[in-house]
């Protein structure tokens, strides 16, 4: 039996209870073939002292959209993901409101995946780029 969008994100999100994902209120929001998008509110808790968004947050966000998207996109029986190396060109500040952060591939392979991920405003301008590499190693019994 095959689950339906909003049964899916609603298992992804119940995934995430008591991680950082719950306490920076990351939420994964839509998905589709090769795309992943996740939300984060800008509130005081992800702010720098100066009261716009942290980059460490942001970067968070990113990881946590794109390692989610590798996850998705493998055998979870017998791999699991993990993050190798991530990268964030920050390019405007927020102050509140939520961003998005949609995760694609640039290249899916068996061990190594490579995902760039644009994090946006409501308005939909471009407020950080970054990349992702992901591995996906085997289980150990």
């Amino acid at each position: 039996m095959q689950m339906t969008k909003e049964e899916f994100l609603q298992k992804a999100n119940a995934a995430s209870k008591n991680t950082l994902m719950e306490t920076l209120s990351i939420e994964m929001i839509d998905f589709g073939d090769d795309f992943l998008i996740a939300r984060m509110p800008v509130t005081p808790k992800v702010h720098q002292p100066d009261g716009v968004l942290h980059g460490g947050a942001t970067a968070a966000l990113a990881e946590s959209v794109g390692s989610f998207a590798s996850h998705i996109f493998i055998d979870t029986d017998k791999l699991f993901v993990r993050g190798l190396e991530i990268t964030a060109n920050h390019l405007k500040s927020v102050k509140d409101g939520y961003v998005y952060a949609k995760a694609t591939f640039l290249h899916k392979g068996r061990t190594t995946q490579l995902l760039d991920i644009r994090v946006t405003d409501q308005a939909d301008q471009l407020i950080s780029i970054c990349r992702l590499s992901t591995i996906s190693l085997p289980k150990t019994k």
